[in-house]
């Protein structure tokens, strides 16, 4: 295992120690942003500095969190962080990128002498799609690291390369630049022996001189590649040079040829010829970009070995990526297509045609953001969007921001209905009064303007209740409980279901006002609410839904996992974002018999834990079936006496420590002996408990 001490990356970055503290901490996390720390013990934070904000600014709040190496570049204040080694370079951004370039040298021999492929996309639209899909297409045969998301940028591509491990036999990053200059640094990090092209579209236009020269600036990540991937239409007649080139097309000179493309109502057949050999696939999708970006995937899987029969049933099991012409079944019975990720005229024209595809519903909204355009190209580029948008059947269009305003409402004629809105946060204050009803709704949208945020509040459910608490009772009672506690108990708050009635918010801004280290919410929906309202205390999900993985982990919150089956979904979206070491809290059957995990399913449940990289066990828990009867205090000793076995077993497979509790508001109360590492705390609170004479409880 590639291990790194402080010491070992100060040589590596060429840096200064500004204050030298332990040398004995060993990184294994690369960190940026305050708020997603997990594993602050072996983290190495940069502050990068932005023109939106300074990273400077956010290490008292990484120190509090547990963070102790920190990589700077200009000097700070370390009176109060005296036990923290802080290195001192000259620019963090480009240290983060020398640091990933270093850890990516280190897999150029492996054992044996076997060097594990590399693949390196690059294009205007598709990375990401062919990126994911060939993680589909190759997990079973290959260990496979890879970008998390579209982790593509000067940025995102050194997070994602320091994940590479020597049990990885597949690396697949992908790289986006906007301007020339860009990519020389992404090939010295990412190092692709095989080179994927997907296309050369009108994304980031503005940063180029022409196609040509983009194309130009794009290749450069192949530089060092032993082969390239690419259709020969693609190349636009620029050589490229490597030693193999392995194209795709209708003409006979290439390495793979096309020879039909046959749609049907839900799928697509795309027929082959490979070595005077004539093939077919079908894949789930109908649009002219996934066909293109499937086969782009065929032609890695054949250049890798992989046999065509071998690979039938796969690409007939492609799924669509998130964010990128995702389909969702969303309020009033509408249909949304999601593709609120980039805005550019090749993409939108691909989105289109998605929508004009959808025939469930005859109605078709359009939901779209300004393009990132230079002056001179406005009006050009919105006169190709209204001609687009005329010739695909669109009955609403609904735009977000000045520029699609002042055009669009110009080139737009009746029948369309139009109506404008300035900003994202605009539309969506408006949302409720508009009808969506029996349609089909596009979201096309540049990433800036968060239109996934629309897309959420067209999908989900919301509930509202409103009652008058005491918050200072609260405060009083849970003081109360505190009296109880050993000094190193820690406190969960149970804020599910919208704090019972009581204003979910307000309940735990308190409990995080009072250093509660904890909170428990029902649904995802609720823990994002309380991100929104600016809650950063760890937050646990009690019911996880699949379909709120990706809301869950965009907003670090950790999910209970209380069956094989809500295991294995969690599992596969991690393994799918390339997520690893995400927190989890794992629910053991003591006898309730509601949730949990059997005793008898500990093996197997600790292999799975053991065997994938996607977990860390943040906590172990249980739940008291009759904590305030006396009458059934000896049930719940043999509960208490089933965990102490669960949680001993689960410790000697995973080998490292997590939190343990067992106590509830009752069991706190006359079972203070089961206090474990924390307890929940949840209707005691409000002063609610059948054991409420025990303690000077309030009722709030």
């Amino acid at each position: 295992m590639t291990l790194y001490s402080t010491d070992r990356i100060l040589n590596i970055l060429h840096a200064a120690y500004l204050q030298k503290a332990n040398t004995t901490d060993t990184i294994e996390h690369l960190q940026i942003d305050s708020r997603r720390i997990i594993h602050p013990q072996t983290t190495l934070f940069f502050a990068l500095q932005t023109a939106r904000r300074d990273g400077h600014d956010f290490i008292k709040e990484c120190y509090s969190k547990g963070i102790r190496n920190f990589v700077l570049q200009k000097k700070i204040d370390t009176a109060d962080f005296t036990d923290a080694n802080f290195l001192l370079v000259d620019d963090t951004l480009k240290s983060l990128q020398q640091l990933a370039a270093y850890h990516r040298q280190q897999f150029k021999t492996l054992p044996a002498g076997r060097q594990a492929p590399v693949i390196g996309i690059t294009g205007s639209n598709g990375k990401t799609i062919v990126k994911e899909w060939l993680n589909q297409l190759l997990s079973d045969q290959f260990n496979i690291v890879r970008s998390p998301k579209s982790y593509n940028s000067q940025l995102g591509v050194p997070l994602s390369v320091w994940h590479m491990k020597e049990e990885h036999t597949l690396g697949i990053f992908e790289a986006g630049i906007s301007q020339p200059g860009e990519m020389e640094k992404l090939q010295g990090i990412i190092q692709p022996t095989i080179g994927v092209l997907t296309n050369i579209g009108e994304a980031h236009n503005d940063g180029f001189a022409d196609k040509q020269q983009k194309l130009f600036e794009k290749i450069k990540l192949f530089s060092a590649a032993d082969t390239i991937i690419c259709s020969t239409e693609k190349l636009n007649g620029l050589q490229l040079s490597a030693t193999n080139l392995f194209t795709w097309g209708e003409e006979k000179k290439n390495n793979l040829v096309i020879t039909s493309i046959s749609k049907q109502v839900a799928s697509t057949e795309i027929c082959f010829k490979q070595n005077n050999k004539e093939e077919c696939i079908s894949i789930p999708f109908t649009d002219d970009a996934s066909i293109e970006n499937a086969i782009t995937c065929l032609c890695v899987c054949v250049y890798l070995k992989r046999s065509t029969d071998q690979l039938k049933e796969k690409f007939l099991q492609l799924r669509p990526v998130s964010l990128r012409l995702e389909l969702k079944s969303g309020v009033h019975n509408t249909t949304i297509i999601n593709d609120s990720y980039s805005a550019d005229l090749s993409s939108f024209a691909i989105a289109l045609n998605m929508l004009h595809q959808q025939r469930q519903h005859q109605n078709k909204t359009l939901i779209l953001s300004d393009f990132p355009l230079r002056a001179e190209q406005e009006k050009e580029t919105y006169t190709s969007i209204a001609k687009l948008i005329q010739s695909h059947a669109v009955t609403r269009l609904i735009t977000v921001g000045e520029k699609s305003n002042h055009y669009l409402t110009k080139l737009i004629p009746a029948p369309i209905q139009l109506q404008s809105f300035s900003s994202t946060a605009d539309l969506m204050e408006h949302l409720p009064l508009i009808n969506f009803h029996n349609e089909s709704i596009l979201i096309k949208g540049a990433r800036v303007f968060e239109l996934d945020k629309v897309a959420q509040l067209l999908e989900q459910k919301t509930h509202q209740t409103v009652l008058e608490i005491n918050l200072t009772a609260i405060a009083r009672n849970i003081k109360e409980y505190q009296k109880l506690l050993n000094p190193s108990t820690k406190i969960m708050g149970m804020v599910k279901a919208f704090s019972y009635g009581s204003g979910s918010y307000e309940i735990a801004n308190l409990l995080q006002f009072l250093k509660a280290d904890y909170l428990a919410v029902a649904f995802t929906d609720e823990g994002i609410d309380l991100r929104k309202a600016g809650i950063t205390l760890p937050i646990m999900v009690m019911n996880p839904e699949p379909a709120a993985f990706d809301a869950l982990t965009e907003h670090n919150l950790e999910p209970e996992l209380f069956s094989f089956s809500i295991l294995h979904a969690f599992e596969e979206y991690l393994e799918k974002e390339a997520i690893t070491d995400y927190p989890v809290h794992i629910k053991i059957d003591t006898g309730m018999h509601r949730l949990g995990f059997m005793q008898h399913e500990l093996p197997l449940l600790c292999e799975e834990l053991k065997m994938k990289n996607f977990f860390t066990v943040q906590s172990v828990f249980s739940h008291l079936a009759a904590s305030e009867d006396e009458n059934e205090d000896a049930f719940t000793l043999q509960q208490s006496k089933l965990f102490d076995e669960a949680c001993v077993y689960i410790q000697s497979k995973v080998q490292y420590a997590f939190i343990k509790h067992l106590d509830n508001s009752n069991g706190t109360l006359r079972h203070p002996q089961l206090q474990y590492d924390m307890v929940r705390l949840g209707i005691g609170m409000y002063g609610i408990s059948p054991s409420i004479n025990q303690l000077k409880l309030e009722e709030a």
